[in-house]
């Protein structure tokens, strides 16, 4: 009986803990960067919005089910941020940086078509020499359908 309280607990505790996005290790530029995955419309919709910091270290990936200008906007967020937009094969295809949160309501859009946009702390890019053609490296490149 002890048992199943203690398993009934953790299950509790660890549902309540773990962030509603998948997290994962990827090398960037040379970097480890921990990534989270906003893979779902509502997780793409609330991306960053509400966070007071962001980790050197830290990127979320936001995943579409196909290529396309996705666009970005700083609608609810509290700190700048450096976008980049990568391609199917998960090389950066176009780059804005240092997005202010003053910029809201302007919608950031790439030159090209991308399957992914990645967030990072704002100066990430300049900071460790990321330009167009740096390959996001990961195990496997995260697909959606909706």
């Amino acid at each position: 009986m002890i048992v199943a309280v203690g398993i009934v607990a953790v299950f509790f505790y660890r549902t309540e803990t773990i962030p509603p996005f998948l997290q994962e290790r990827a090398g960037f530029g040379g970097v480890s960067l921990r990534l989270e995955y906003a893979t779902t419309p509502e997780a793409r919709e609330q991306g960053l919005g509400g966070r007071t910091e962001i980790d050197e270290d830290y990127g979320m990936l936001f995943v579409f089910p196909r290529d396309g200008k996705h666009g970005f906007w700083m609608k609810d967020m509290l700190v700048p941020v450096d976008i980049f937009w990568l391609d199917s094969k998960g090389q950066v295809v176009f780059i804005a940086r240092d997005v202010a949160t003053s910029t809201h309501p302007n919608v950031f859009y790439p030159t090209e078509q991308a399957r992914y946009v990645l967030e990072t702390a704002s100066d990430f890019a300049r900071g460790h020499n990321i330009v167009t053609g740096t390959q996001l490296r990961l195990k496997n490149l995260p697909s959606v359908s909706q």
